[in-house]
């Protein structure tokens, strides 16, 4: 099969799903804001950083700025409609939290970017670069503190986001995450080591 060749574009595809939580000081006290994004990933695992790409039109970029720190939060299937509503709507005009009936919670390590208590887990980041691009400013971001929810984690001390329930963006749809495929090293592990991985992973345990 041949392959057509098209303009460039960000086909990237599937990227995560994520909610972008911002705040900064106010004229009346403290603001806070949610906006959705697909645009992030993880750029350094030492120190670890993640990246966020940002419009300059957007409320969040103007709190950023101001802040210089943002959460990346990762939303469950259960998030997915309020998720989708922080980003065809801007906090300069309603309180996304309300609307969408996602409560705040503060973000260990960050004095103003909130997370929310209803994900799965949360990242605090404080802006290390950013990066003027063109359309976008990326925003490299150290992550100073993790928040995750009790339940994830299992008896040995290590996350299970198996049980997360998180979705993924593919040029335009969300999409659950499904059944496990493999795993990191699967396809140089001994065939026992195999069997009994994946028998754990797809049974949950």
């Amino acid at each position: 099969m041949s392959f057509i060749t098209m303009k460039p574009g960000t086909l990237l595809s599937p990227v995560p799903a994520v909610l972008i939580g911002s705040g900064a000081e106010g004229e009346s006290g403290p603001v806070r804001n949610l906006m959705t994004a697909a645009w992030a990933g993880t750029v350094c695992s030492d120190p670890p950083t993640v990246s966020v790409s940002v419009r300059p039109s957007r409320y969040t970029y103007e709190l950023i700025e101001k802040s210089g720190e943002f959460t990346v939060i990762l939303p469950d299937t259960a998030m997915l409609r309020g998720t989708d509503y922080c980003g065809v709507r801007s906090g300069r005009e309603e309180d996304k939290f309300s609307r969408c009936g996602f409560t705040p919670v503060p973000a260990d390590g960050l004095k103003y970017a909130p997370a929310v208590a209803e994900a799965p887990l949360y990242l605090s980041c404080l802006v290390r670069q950013r990066l003027p691009l063109g359309s976008h400013v990326m925003y490299l971001g150290e992550i100073v503190r993790m928040g995750i929810r009790e339940d994830l984690m299992d008896k040995n001390g290590s996350i299970d986001l198996q049980k997360a329930g998180l979705f993924a963006y593919s040029h335009g749809v969300y999409n659950a995450l499904g059944e496990a495929l493999g795993f990191f090293g699967c396809s140089v592990a001994a065939p026992d080591v195999l069997e009994r991985r994946m028998s754990g992973l797809r049974s949950g345990k």
